[in-house]
């Protein structure tokens, strides 16, 4: 426990981690002992472990190296303490004191020189700040200068302030041989470099004036858009965008990718494009609502919100388009019915389920603005009759984020879910855990259940036979080298851009259409080999975008989850699967508050139900709900035939030719009215 609590404090993340830090915090320590004893050696070592063990920090443990900034110990302060000792230790040394006046002054130029370079580091990143950034369009044509080299541009305070190297090392040898030439040499080294540095980013800010003005890169943009004729727009926005939001994005790539009219992705966000998944679809980024407003869109006939969102009042200010919440997945939370959808021309569900649960909204959302159009996403997983189980039940544990309020029941982690999974690995399961991409982002007692979890599965396999463990691990480490090889190239494959606003709207090009097949066996192959190298027996811990929750799906035997849209997606296989009950209603109760319950098992709180339940992946025949989830699949995904995305691409293109009629219509009464004025 004060392991534990040690590295929540100093922000680590194990034993490795905490050992540098010690490490880092005896070098600090050390220097002013060693500089006022004097011992030359004795801060010669310090100094190179604060130096080298500083440096590995940065990489091992930045959330240290942020807490560390927070209590203004900044890298530049630590440089600053380091170089203080140092010409403490050649005053108790006895240097002449032209020699300490000579460290003095350049140690001082150094750190003005670090000061000056960051003012115009600063300067160009300013310019090279552009109100839009944009993937697959051919931007060539807005004349964007070249990024400054990364060796003067990226990580600059950490090379600029390691300039102090040489007379460091310099005054350090003068000290140990007594003859003071070194020291003017490492002086001479250290002023020069760092003066050579200020100069050449002085040259790269004449390059960054050239930047074009923001209106002629919009006006390039509407020449680019102009030319594609975006009929479609995915448009999304959220207050605090990471990893952990983009997948709403993410799930609607492929549906877009396969309509029958030209999509484009809107974002609002700069950070959307660090984790937005592979496409070839037209990205813009655009932050600024007057900006937004500059976009010449004028066959853009329907725009998709995956999120409500404030920014969306910036969009769905387009009459010309209709506007549809398409949302990010079809759950019985209160968010899937929210009132504000009002604003919407159109809210598409994927079954008849969607749309009672709208009609429940008194007086909120019109039954005719209602469309069921499925789920496309869910066609690749694996139904039960093809399911092939292994030699233990594999149980996905899959549960929800503790949500907006403090209401502890949202996921079942906080109350029962350490309790769950203990009572899992008693009944000799296998667990797959993977919890949602938010949790523990506002509870701290659900992040604390989210570790004791993990703790649990970690040490359940740990404790299997020593000789399987070690075959596994030999597995694991096997595979390792190829895994990361397919990531790597489907990182280059993704289409992402690195480098600033400016560098990436410079090196955005229409996409050349192959790489796609490529992109598809890699992913298979990496999911194929991730499951083989793990094996069928071993609990897993799922945090990463690989392996997919839809490839997690068809893993397991049965699903565990709270009320949330992963159990109407679950749905599609027709697996067992269970609803936690974590307020102990009667089951009536949970059943009529929510429609997903309906084919599912009920798990209390205590978990008593638990052996139960698990006669239905163990016993096939034993499975009461069968019959219950396949009327259930249907209410909530709607039919299999047509295909949910034949019925999603129809709902697009009929809502799309009404919006181009009522728009015609529009401009056909105008045309009249200008008529009899002018008669």
């Amino acid at each position: 426990m004060t392991f534990r609590w040690l590295c929540g404090v100093l922000r680590v993340r194990g034993k490795t981690d905490l050992f540098l830090v010690f490490l880092f915090g005896a070098g600090f320590a050390a220097l002013p002992v060693f500089a006022l004893l004097p011992s030359l050696w004795g801060f010669a070592a310090a100094s190179a472990v604060t130096y080298a063990v500083d440096e590995v920090l940065h990489t091992r443990a930045p959330a240290f190296v942020r807490r560390l900034a927070a209590l203004q110990l900044t890298r530049t302060m630590r440089f600053a303490v380091r170089t203080v000792m140092l010409l403490a230790l050649a005053s108790r040394m006895g240097a002449p004191d032209t020699v300490l006046a000579a460290a003095l002054a350049v140690f001082a130029a150094h750190f003005t020189l670090v000061i000056l370079y960051t003012a115009v580091h600063h300067a160009i990143r300013r310019r090279r700040v552009l109100p839009v950034v944009v993937r697959n369009l051919d931007m060539s044509g807005a004349g964007i200068p070249q990024s400054p080299p990364a060796l003067l541009y990226r990580r600059f305070l950490r090379k600029l302030l390691h300039l102090d190297l040489p007379a460091h090392a310099g005054l350090l040898a003068a000290l140990a041989a007594g003859v003071w030439q070194p020291a003017g040499i490492g002086f001479a080294l250290t002023a020069g470099l760092a003066v050579a540095a200020v100069a050449a980013l002085f040259g790269q800010l004449r390059r960054a004036r050239r930047t074009p003005p923001d209106d002629e890169v919009i006006a390039e943009l509407n020449r680019q858009l102009a030319g594609y004729r975006p009929e479609v727009a995915l448009y999304f926005s959220f207050a605090s965008v990471s990893r952990d939001f983009m997948y709403q994005v993410n799930m609607w790539i492929e549906t877009l990718e396969r309509l029958d009219r030209r999509p484009l992705i809107i974002l609002r966000e700069r950070a959307s494009f660090r984790y937005l998944g592979r496409t070839s679809i037209p990205v813009v980024c655009v932050p600024k609502a007057d900006d937004v407003a500059q976009l010449e869109l004028p066959e853009l006939r329907v725009v998709l919100y995956p999120g409500n969102a404030g920014k969306n009042v910036h969009m769905l200010r387009v009459a010309e388009a209709k506007h549809v919440f398409i949302g990010h997945g079809d759950s019985d939370k209160l968010a899937s019915s929210n009132r504000v959808s009002k604003v919407y021309d159109e809210i598409w569900v994927a079954g008849r389920a969607g749309r009672d649960r709208y009609q429940r909204v008194r007086h909120a959302i019109s039954d005719s603005a209602i469309v069921e159009v499925g789920r496309p996403q869910l066609s690749s997983i694996r139904l039960h009759a093809d399911h092939v189980p292994g030699p233990v039940p594999t149980v996905l544990y899959a549960p929800t984020w503790e949500g907006w309020s403090d209401d502890d029941c949202h996921t079942s982690l906080i109350p029962m879910g350490v309790a769950l999974v203990e009572k899992l690995l008693a009944e000799n399961v296998r667990v797959l855990y993977k919890p949602h991409p938010l949790t523990g982002k506002r509870s701290r007692v659900a992040a604390e259940a989210d570790r004791a979890v993990r703790e649990l599965l970690r040490a359940d396999n740990e404790r299997r036979d020593a000789r399987d463990a070690q075959e596994a691990e030999a597995a694991i480490a096997a595979a390792r080298p190829r895994l990361a090889e397919i990531q790597a190239r489907l990182g280059e494959l993704s289409g992402r851009l690195t480098g600033d606003d400016a560098q990436q709207l410079r090196d955005a090009r229409v996409p050349a259409g192959d790489g796609e097949a490529e992109w598809h066996e890699l992913r298979s192959e990496w999911h194929r080999l991730f499951w083989e190298s793990r094996g069928p027996v071993r609990h897993q811990v799922i945090l990463r975008q690989l392996p997919t929750l839809y490839d997690c799906f068809d893993q397991a035997d049965m699903l565990i989850s709270d009320v949330s849209s992963v159990v109407a997606d679950f749905v599609a296989s027709l697996k067992p699967y269970v609803l936690t009950n974590a307020d102990d209603l009667p089951d009536e109760e949970f059943r009529a508050a929510y429609t997903t319950a309906g084919g599912a098992y009920l798990l209390d709180r205590a978990c008593t139900r638990l052996p139960e339940i698990l006669r239905s992946v163990r016993e096939p025949a034993h499975d009461p709900m069968a019959p219950e989830r396949r009327v259930l699949k249907e209410y909530v995904l709607g039919p299999d035939r047509p295909t949910s995305m034949e019925r999603f691409n129809t709902a697009v293109n009929a809502l799309a030719e009404k919006a181009a009629a009522e728009q015609a219509e529009r401009l056909g009464e105008g045309e009249e009215q200008r008529v009899v004025v002018g008669a």
